[in-house]
């Protein structure tokens, strides 16, 4: 039995909490500031409101003042703040004297403005590199169920990987470890624009009265495609992208969740920023957004050519209508 915090009480903090309690371990799970509006709930009703499950019994939660309580006796601390918020949180965690030996870190995608990766911000913050990233398909709700789940943990040194997934390992969520870490993390970037664009497309279905079936196979196909190019060119593997990190993940993503969510609201006629401050006001991150920027910027700084991904931010951020999606690339993937 492992002494194991989960920091940040969003949707996956408490989803992972509930799975670490439930696997017997000694868990706890730190609500911080940014996590007031669920902090009731928690504590009274035992539940998050995003998540179907109940806490079990054994769950300690801590209010946002009790930081060093739940670090306590600390062996490895979970991140579990959006990409936007991992740096603020991991100073937190450390500015409270808090020095877990193992850190493993929940956020996809890159840092706003730096483009950092989330191992790197995790490193700085925390002052040692013993870091993992999670990787995957894994919806909140069905790991909180203890649903079939399959993840990957990756760090650069893959017996820290493996180390870090041994607590984590039920008979309901298999992990398989890697030491690629950067192939993982970059999966966890290109993979939400996917969804956007694969949403747009179920919005234009919506409106229309069309399934776009082939389209969206060719587009999905496409998407894989120069997400594996985009990979490997930046220093991961190709069986990283083909795997659960790349091909799982954005499966996954562009079957449900909030990206597609968005994509769809923007198929459907909403433009961009309204669509984008509607789901912000529902309190959904919506980190496809920033992707779409920083798949642009690597891209181009790897010489590479994505019509995909280009197409999204046009977009997005461009002015180019929803329907241009449906006009597939000329140089589709084999």
């Amino acid at each position: 039995m492992a002494r194991i915090t989960v920091f940040g009480a969003g949707a996956m903090g408490t989803a992972m909490a509930i799975h670490l309690a439930r696997a017997g371990h000694d868990a706890a799970l730190w609500a911080g500031p940014h996590d007031a509006g669920v902090l009731d709930a928690l504590l009274v009703d035992r539940r998050h409101p995003a998540l179907p499950e109940h806490l079990p019994e054994s769950l300690v939660v801590h209010r946002p003042e009790e930081i060093e309580a739940a670090g306590r006796d600390l062996e490895i601390g979970v991140m579990a703040a959006s990409s936007v918020g991992t740096r603020s949180l991991a100073r937190e965690v450390a500015g409270a004297g808090l020095d877990p030996s193992l850190v493993v870190g929940v956020a996809k995608g890159l840092e706003p403005g730096s483009r950092r990766r989330m191992s790197e911000v995790l490193c700085e913050e925390i002052g040692h590199d013993r870091v993992v990233s999670v990787g995957g398909p894994g919806l909140a709700s069905e790991l909180a169920e203890s649903l079939p789940t399959a993840a990957v943990f990756a760090a650069a040194d893959g017996s820290v990987a493996e180390e870090a997934a041994v607590p984590f390992r039920t008979r309901d969520y298999r992990i398989v470890a890697t030491d690629d870490l950067l192939g993982v993390e970059y999966c966890t970037v290109a993979k939400n624009v996917a969804a956007i664009g694969l949403g747009i497309l179920d919005g234009l279905g919506k409106a229309a009265g069309f399934a776009y079936r082939n389209a969206k196979a060719a587009l999905f196909a496409q998407a894989l495609a120069e997400l594996t190019e985009l990979v490997v060119a930046l220093g991961g593997r190709p069986e990283t992208a083909g795997g659960l990190a790349g091909l799982g993940d954005t499966l996954v993503t562009s079957l449900g969740g909030r990206n597609r969510l968005y994509g769809e609201l923007i198929g459907e006629g909403v433009p961009p920023e309204p669509a984008l401050t509607d789901l912000v006001g529902r309190g959904m991150t919506v980190e496809g957004v920033e992707s779409a920027v920083d798949v642009r910027l690597l891209a181009a700084e790897a010489g590479l050519d994505l019509p995909f991904h280009e197409q999204i931010h046009r977009i997005l951020f461009e002015g180019a209508p929803a329907a241009s999606l449906l006009l597939l690339p000329e140089r589709m993937k084999a």
